[in-house]
């Protein structure tokens, strides 16, 4: 990760930057997903057309444990990003336990 929630991954030979709004940043912490995942959702995920011309990335990850106070077997993310020339800005994202 470099600084600032700006992560550089190679894709392809293409350098490809994930920026991780501030936004995403609080979402994410206060529905229980992580950099990593958000990370993985966007390079591994299934990609859907989403409004005002941004893409919906969804990526279904394994948890077996509690969240709430509750035992869930799954975690989906949903991450919201626009794309922009040096790859994607993440706008927020979205999590759905299971």
């Amino acid at each position: 990760m470099v600084a600032g929630g700006v992560f550089d991954y190679n894709v392809e030979n293409k350098n490809v930057e994930v920026v991780i709004g501030n936004h995403a940043k609080e979402r994410a912490k206060q529905r229980g997903a992580n950099y990593q995942e958000i990370i993985k959702t966007v390079f591994e995920g299934r990609k859907f057309p989403a409004k005002k011309e941004r893409v919906k990335f969804e990526k279904t990850f394994s948890y077996n444990d509690y969240w709430n106070e509750r035992y869930f077997r799954y975690k989906k993310l949903e991450v919201i990003a626009a794309p922009k020339d040096y790859g994607w800005y993440v706008v927020t994202v979205i999590t759905k336990f299971f």
